[in-house]
């Protein structure tokens, strides 16, 4: 993916990755050449926001801090949204990427993922766990 880009007149900076789950952000755009002002180069960027007192399990509040964030572009990179290509005249469902299935680390909510927490509830005397959401706009629908 990040060796792709769009081809266009306008100076327009294009963004490859968005990665909410992650924090992490991959755009590309052309700029005039430091050697050669008259050429073009590709340039790319990679911003990283590196979340404040992020959990290691952000579901749980009490989790201790996450000291360690690790970032490999080819995960970030991969696309597992299905497409629909022809072949032999029958139409098939592809994922683009690999390693589709292992679960993505997240360092912060995915605000389109619903997360949730027990949290104790005291009923008729009786305590018990039930689900809060934490993001609530992703669990619950309009």
């Amino acid at each position: 993916v990040l060796a792709g880009y769009p081809v266009s007149p306008n100076n327009e900076e294009y963004v490859l990755v968005n990665n909410k789950c992650q924090c992490v952000t991959v755009t590309s755009k052309f700029v005039p050449s430091k050697e050669n002002p008259d050429e073009e180069v590709l340039e790319r960027n990679i911003r990283i926001i590196v979340p404040l007192k992020a959990r290691e399990n952000i579901s749980d509040p009490l989790s201790p801090l996450r000291t360690t964030f690790v970032y490999r572009l080819s995960e970030l990179c991969k696309n597992c949204d299905p497409i629909e290509i022809e072949l032999g005249g029958a139409i098939h469902q592809a994922q683009q990427g690999n390693s589709c299935e292992e679960a993505q680390t997240c360092y912060t909510y995915d605000r389109n993922q619903c997360y949730s927490s027990p949290v104790p509830l005291l009923y008729r005397g009786e305590e018990r766990q039930v689900p809060a959401a934490l993001t609530p706009a992703s669990c619950f629908a309009e």
